[in-house]
């Protein structure tokens, strides 16, 4: 008898935790909760619809980079590639670094500069690594992802979807070069320059392990992050997304409470 009470008061607990737990509302045009360790969606908003991207393109450039690039070769930084729009990491044409402190400034200051070198010295040029941006993700089965250019500048033939974008960063985390730059708070790379993340929930969500933001006036803010709990991996995106730092955190308590 003492069984079978305590079964029914544990399964009314855990019914009363269930319905406490809300499903999130975001500000978001489109967005999704995936759960990477299981390679399923939680939760979704119109996750299949196109939109531009900005930044987060940047994440096919750095997982193209870091599977076919040492981390240390040295890379001589192309005129081509200096002053180029947008968000820098401030690049010099001549100046030397390495693979690795370029995706530093690719990744955490956003460096467009740094997506065209790092791109022009991985293929040769920038079309023939646009080239294998989109052979890359027809492999990973992005269906609704096209890209243009390896940085995000607004493009009519640069787009993708929240559920892309999620399978994506999913593929991308797998490679151990990958996942210690995105989850890299700080750092000092050549020349002295200083860099901070732009990702925010690195220092405010426990459990954070990146990944990328991204913003132009037409795309609105874009964020991609990730978080880790208990062996599993959590991947949340919004697009055009005016209060993304605390949708995220409520994505993410949502799903780790699941």
């Amino acid at each position: 008898m003492k069984r079978i009470f305590a079964a029914v008061l544990l399964a009314a607990v855990l019914c009363l935790h269930a319905s406490a737990v809300q499903a999130p509302s975001v500000s978001a045009s489109s967005a999704i909760l995936y759960d990477s360790t299981a390679g399923k969606v939680i939760w979704e908003h119109r996750s299949e619809e196109s939109a531009l991207i900005a930044s987060t393109t940047k994440i096919m450039t750095a997982f193209l980079v870091v599977q076919l690039c040492p981390m240390e070769t040295m890379v001589t930084v192309p005129r081509e590639a200096v002053g180029t729009e947008g968000s820098s990491a401030y690049l010099r044409a001549g100046e030397r670094l390495s693979v690795r402190d370029l995706l530093l400034g690719l990744m955490l200051s956003s460096g467009n500069d740094a997506a065209i070198a790092l791109a022009k010295y991985t293929c040769g040029s920038v079309e023939d690594f646009v080239r294998l941006m989109n052979w890359e993700a027809a492999k990973l089965g992005l269906e609704n992802t096209r890209f243009a250019n390896p940085n995000g500048l607004d493009d009519e033939n640069n787009y993708s979807t929240a559920l892309d974008l999620a399978k994506l960063t999913a593929a991308a985390l797998q490679n151990e070069r990958f996942a210690e730059i995105v989850v890299t708070k700080q750092a000092q790379i050549g020349g002295g320059r200083r860099l901070k993340n732009h990702n925010k929930l690195l220092w405010q969500y426990d459990g954070c392990i990146g990944v990328k933001t991204g913003f132009t006036k037409a795309a609105g803010r874009i964020l991609v992050s990730a978080a880790k709990r208990d062996g599993r991996t959590l991947i949340a995106v919004t697009i055009n997304d005016g209060n993304d730092w605390a949708d995220h955190k409520a994505l993410y308590d949502y799903g780790f409470a699941q």
